[in-house]
């Protein structure tokens, strides 16, 4: 059975950082893309940042220079490190791990407000 586990969220100001972890078991975790995606209330999912089984990484406009994905295949955890976070990052993030197939964290909250 697939589990896909993030953690990491909460609230923050603007400006400051965050780092969101995001841990699957039952798949090879080396073998799969990872990815992280955001839904705002009333907006549709969006990708924020993407990274293969190789390590080729992709991200949204929007965070580019400011959030990193990263992996570490040994704990099977993908990391989204976010720094100089806006208002805007607000949202609930969710990990996808996919290949094959795909499966979906539960989301976490991320709350950037002053």
């Amino acid at each position: 059975q697939v589990q896909v586990v993030e953690s990491g969220g909460g609230l923050v100001q603007p400006g400051g950082s965050l780092r969101l972890s995001c841990a699957a078991s039952g798949i090879i975790f080396s073998n799969w893309h990872m990815g992280w995606y955001r839904q705002a209330p009333e907006n549709q999912r969006e990708l924020v940042a993407t990274m293969t089984s190789g390590g080729s990484t992709n991200y949204a406009d929007s965070v580019k220079g400011r959030f990193t994905i990263s992996r570490d295949n040994a704990k099977k955890t993908v990391y989204l490190q976010m720094n100089s976070l806006k208002p805007e990052d607000t949202a609930v993030y969710y990990c996808k791990v996919y290949r094959y197939s795909e499966y979906w964290g539960q989301g976490i909250q991320v709350t950037v407000s002053s």
